[in-house]
């Protein structure tokens, strides 16, 4: 029996040797030099432009800020609630739609969703807002409404497409209509290849509610802008953006997180769970076998 040496070639690519291991440690030695380099730079005039001062950290510790950052922060969770809700559906009923045997229906909804995902947001948000007079919440979640929701039937219509073709036959032999497999078959099986995808679109309609100070919506960044804004702070931008930016990174990073735990759950659940299978004995008899 023959030993691997350390320099034996992989499937995927050749174990490195010494001067190989030499070298990349070389890189990552220079590499996180010039990082921290970077960062002590950006530490540097940081502190060299006073952003560290106490003027400029002031506004944070009088409660009318806070107030002002947490109905904002509210009020983006609301517009992300409501647009990630509608959003979903909008995408299933023009997945559907596409997936439909109809072509009347499979036409309009493929033209649908084309021309909305193809538009801007800002211009479906403000053509809502100013075209058709709407209040600044309801025009900020039919514009992500609208353009997630064309990009999520997308999703949802790969990702049943993806599905083993023989699932389809299987349960058309069974009876089933065509409803029935894409709600019992194809959907449920099809719902662990788009998860990620789906977290990832709803991730940017959370970081596009951000578009609704434009049209005075008084949202999480709008707080931020007014506060920063402020003269009798000493324009306090860089401190503003040090307290948002985290916020904003820490709901993207929830909502992965939630992903991740539903993606658990449903490997869990009883009704995924791998049915065990008697073995077959020698003297078994299929019926209407003598």
């Amino acid at each position: 029996m023959t030993t691997r040496t350390a320099s034996a070639p992989t499937a995927l690519y050749d174990v490195p040797g010494p001067a190989a291991r030499r070298r990349h440690r070389t890189y990552g030695i220079v590499s996180t030099t010039l990082i921290l380099a970077a960062a002590g730079w950006i530490v540097f005039l940081l502190l060299d432009t006073g952003q560290f001062s106490g003027a400029k950290w002031t506004p944070f510790a009088y409660k009318g800020i806070q107030e002002l950052l947490l109905r904002g922060l509210g009020n983006t969770l609301k517009a992300f609630a409501y647009a990630a809700v509608l959003s979903l559906a909008l995408g299933a009923v023009l997945a559907v739609g596409r997936l439909s045997d109809h072509r009347a229906v499979r036409w309009v909804s493929t033209l649908l969703v084309e021309f909305f995902r193809a538009m801007p947001v800002l211009v479906m948000i403000f053509f809502v807002f100013v075209a058709l007079k709407a209040q600044p919440l309801t025009a900020l979640v039919t514009g992500l409404t609208l353009y997630n929701g064309s990009v999520l039937a997308e999703v949802f219509r790969t990702g049943i497409n993806s599905v083993d073709r023989g699932q389809r036959e299987a349960a058309y032999a069974l009876g089933m209509r065509k409803t029935q497999v894409t709600t019992f078959v194809l959907a449920p099986q099809a719902v662990r290849a788009m998860l990620p995808t789906i977290i990832s679109q709803l991730v940017v309609a959370l970081k596009d509610t951000s578009l609704g100070f434009l049209i005075t919506y008084e949202e999480f960044l709008h707080a931020g802008k007014l506060i920063a804004s402020n003269l009798d702070y000493d324009l306090p931008f860089i401190p503003v953006v040090m307290v948002i930016s985290p916020i904003y990174i820490g709901l993207c990073m929830l909502l992965s997180w939630f992903a991740t735990w539903v993606a658990r759950q449903e490997r869990r659940s009883p009704k995924t769970k791998a049915v065990e299978v008697a073995p077959a004995e020698p003297g078994t008899v299929l019926p209407g076998v003598r």
